[in-house]
């Protein structure tokens, strides 16, 4: 009997294993994708404000209709390399997270088996304790029931030692697979926030080398009916180059973009990627 319980005691860390990785895993997997989503809303209001800032951009004098224009087009840059960000999220954290639900339902089918086969094993154990207790003296069923008990508690000892390397395999694959989601969570952060400086410190210096003084000569020839070389013309017309990406309008015309300067950075990108998580491991050694 001691054997038994030692065995329902087996069942019970196994149970417990599979139950806390079903309802944490889960939780990170929700917690996640609202993560990402939020982030893909990030992106779409930063388009919009990029938008804004080029129709804003059309109606003022040159040194500002430039600032504003070099400023919106790193800002886009930002929202691409964040575009990037949440299709990483999607194939390397939230996808790997969302296996675990299958393999969690046949890990605990497989518990499952083994009550059953140790409900099987308490109950010929019973029968044969009833046995002893009714008819002592009737030695070919009591050596039958015995025989009964013998093969239950093969299959049941069988039985616990396969979940029991399951189970084991089980946890060496959850606590690999999370320290790999979230090594990858960090270095997808890392890449963006790393590119989002660089790019925002190229806007924080060209909106530092505005000079408002150039723009108010512009407006008080204006306001004064002197209109020279330096009049405010909207931007579609001072610049006519196709290649300005912000000078396109709407949301398709953005995605257009994103894409084809999508093939440029991805190398750029791997690279950096990997730079940071060889400097993670340096500072780790």
């Amino acid at each position: 009997m001691s054997v038994v319980l030692s065995r329902d005691s087996q069942v019970r860390v196994m149970e417990d294993t599979v139950t806390n990785a079903e309802k944490h895993l889960g939780q990170f997997c929700s917690m996640l994708a609202a993560y990402t989503r939020k982030t893909a809303q990030v992106r779409d209001k930063a388009d919009r404000l990029v938008r804004q800032l080029t129709d804003f951009a059309n109606t003022e004098h040159p040194e500002m209709r430039a600032t504003l224009r070099s400023f919106a087009e790193d800002l886009a840059k930002v929202q691409d390399y964040r575009q990037a960000e949440v299709e990483r999220l999607e194939t390397k954290v939230i996808s790997p997270l969302k296996l675990y639900g299958a393999h969690i339902k046949q890990t605990r089918a497989e518990i499952k088996k083994l009550k059953q086969v140790q409900k099987n094993e308490i109950k010929q154990l019973a029968k044969l304790g009833r046995l002893r207790q009714k008819s002592p003296s009737d030695r070919l069923t009591i050596s039958q029931a015995e025989t009964s008990v013998q093969r239950a508690s093969a299959d049941a000892s069988h039985t616990t030692h396969q979940l029991g390397e399951t189970i084991e395999a089980f946890q060496k694959r959850k606590l690999t697979d999370l320290q790999k989601i979230f090594s990858d969570f960090v270095t997808i952060e890392m890449v963006l926030h790393a590119k989002a400086v660089e790019v925002y410190s190229s806007a924080f210096q060209t909106l530092e080398n505005y000079d408002p003084e150039r723009d108010l000569e512009d407006f008080r020839a204006k306001m004064h009916g002197l209109y020279g070389h330096r009049d405010a013309q909207p931007l579609t017309e001072t610049i006519s180059s196709p290649a300005v990406p912000w000078s396109l309008t709407g949301q398709s015309a953005q995605t257009a973009l994103r894409g084809e300067r999508r093939e440029d950075e991805e190398t750029m990108e791997a690279s950096a990627e990997e730079d940071l998580r060889g400097r993670g491991r340096a500072l780790h050694q």
